[in-house]
């Protein structure tokens, strides 16, 4: 599904893997979020995805023009969780809501592994 805006001057859709891609460079920007994780499906584990395609470790739908996000993430070792995602949450939906004048609805984040960083 996308996302319609209806202006003056016509109307505008966004689409969920725009919305995807840029919740994940903000939440790449986070402390503690070393990078978006991924089910690889030949063996069963959870994967750190490479920068370009960290969309595909998040989640959207749009349903009645709000945003629905949910986060699968791997984090540093040694952070506090609650933590980290408390303000990856606050941060994405701060900058998405900016991003795309849209409301988000629920972002939820499933932490999927940790990471040694050096």
């Amino acid at each position: 599904m996308q996302g319609l805006i209806s202006t003056e001057l016509g109307n505008i859709t966004i689409d969920e893997d725009v919305i995807a891609a840029y919740a994940g460079s903000v939440a790449l920007g986070c402390t503690g979020i070393v990078g978006m994780a991924t089910l690889d499906m030949r063996d069963g584990l959870m994967k750190l995805l490479k920068k370009d395609s960290i969309k595909r470790g998040i989640e959207v739908s749009i349903e009645d023009n709000v945003i629905y996000l949910a986060f699968h993430v791997i984090v540093a070792y040694g952070v506090n969780i609650p933590v980290v995602s408390e303000n990856l949450i606050d941060s994405v939906k701060y900058q998405v809501e900016e991003f795309t004048g849209m409301t988000i609805g629920r972002t939820d984040v499933f932490v999927e592994g940790v990471r040694v960083i050096d």
